[in-house]
């Protein structure tokens, strides 16, 4: 039997609490007739954002601004009310955290409880704002579901070295320990370095041939600069792209200077903060 499609009047029926788990969010705490939330508008350590289970209406105290599902829905993926519409109206599976198995407890309060390919559709939202099509991130990337101080979350993922993850999603940026640089090794003479994920994905779809034809090595961290020094021997180039700020410059002229075979290519990306930022300038430009 065929699934009928809900209207505007059945969507307002819609619990917006399922709604906000869906796209990632879960309260802070809960009450009988209410629930209280991280704004899903803003970064915040306090929540300000209130659901009434009672009349299945949402309120934001920081912001002074309120609605129903389908406005909440519209607002958070940007959408449309019909794309809200076909949002609610999928028969996404729930997660339960409590039965998934748990890949690694660390140090900092990170709990994984699931590892697969990307495919939420906030994350892919996430993913399309930064201009990485979603086929180019699950080369590099996985959907990381995790826990942290009684919350659930879920990010993008890359995984470094030593086994742990760099985590991203629109809200958060976050990491879980061990610590560590992530190596792609294609055994090529030339290495490409960089300093986070988004720069990674956002080369790949730059310069596609460039990266299947060099080995990459994404620092996580400039912290670990001195670290991945030892790996510049076996190379003929090194070749950095690191962000255009104060720390990336310093780390760039440290290496230049130190190394006759590596080289600045941020020149290419000379009025941007980092190839991301170039990425969506030139998306702009192309649409």
């Amino acid at each position: 039997m065929m699934k009928r499609k809900i209207n505007c009047e059945s969507a307002r029926a819609f619990p917006i609490e399922k709604a906000l788990a869906k796209l990632g969010h879960f309260p802070q705490r809960t009450a009988e007739k209410e629930a209280w939330f991280l704004s899903p508008f803003r970064s915040e350590t306090q929540a300000s954002f209130k659901v009434s289970k009672t009349m299945n209406r949402w309120y934001d105290h920081g912001e002074g601004m309120g609605g129903n599902v389908i406005d909440l829905v519209c607002r958070i993926l940007k959408c449309s009310v019909k794309e809200a519409l076909a949002y609610l109206n999928q028969d996404w599976p729930s997660f339960s955290f409590q039965q998934q198995q748990h890949f690694n407890t660390n140090d900092i309060g990170i709990t994984l409880t699931k590892i697969q390919n990307i495919k939420h559709p906030a994350l892919i939202q996430y993913l399309n704002l930064r201009g990485i099509p979603l086929h180019v991130a699950k080369v590099y990337c996985h959907e990381v579901w995790y826990s942290f101080k009684n919350s659930k979350f879920f990010a993008i993922g890359l995984r470094n070295d030593k086994g742990g993850w760099e985590l991203r999603n629109r809200i958060f940026k976050n990491g879980c320990s061990p610590k560590s640089y992530t190596y792609l090794r294609r055994i090529n003479t030339k290495l490409i370095i960089m300093e986070g994920m988004f720069d990674l994905l956002s080369l790949a779809v730059l310069n596609e041939a460039l990266i299947n034809d060099s080995d990459v090595l994404v620092l996580n961290s400039l912290a670990f600069v001195k670290d991945i020094e030892v790996h510049f021997s076996d190379y003929d180039m090194v070749h950095l792209y690191f962000d255009r700020d104060g720390a990336g410059r310093n780390v760039t002229l440290y290496l230049t200077n130190k190394y006759s075979h590596v080289l600045d290519k941020s020149d290419g990306y000379k009025d941007h903060k980092d190839l991301n930022d170039f990425l969506c300038h030139e998306r702009k430009r192309w649409n």
